[in-house]
């Protein structure tokens, strides 16, 4: 990054591979630190981190709100 903040709010876009297929995820910048986060302290990619929460969610959900209740209950316990 070139030292510009990025607003917590602004909603970003990023492309993902999933269960090994290329999908898209959206979600507020803030969100997208923590699980950047997560990932990195559990040793594992964004990618894989987000197949083990669709992989749990079974569709229940949309994915984007899947990983924003994942990290909710990852910073909460």
């Amino acid at each position: 990054m070139t030292g510009k903040k990025i607003s917590p709010c602004k909603v970003v876009k990023r492309s993902v591979a999933v269960a090994g297929h290329p999908t898209s995820v959206t979600m507020e910048f803030a969100f997208w630190e923590i699980l950047d986060q997560i990932a990195a302290r559990d040793d594992m990619s964004v990618s894989a981190l987000i197949t083990a929460v669709d992989e749990a969610n079974k569709g229940k959900c949309t994915l984007s709100a899947a990983l924003r209740v994942y990290i909710l209950k990852r910073v909460t316990r």
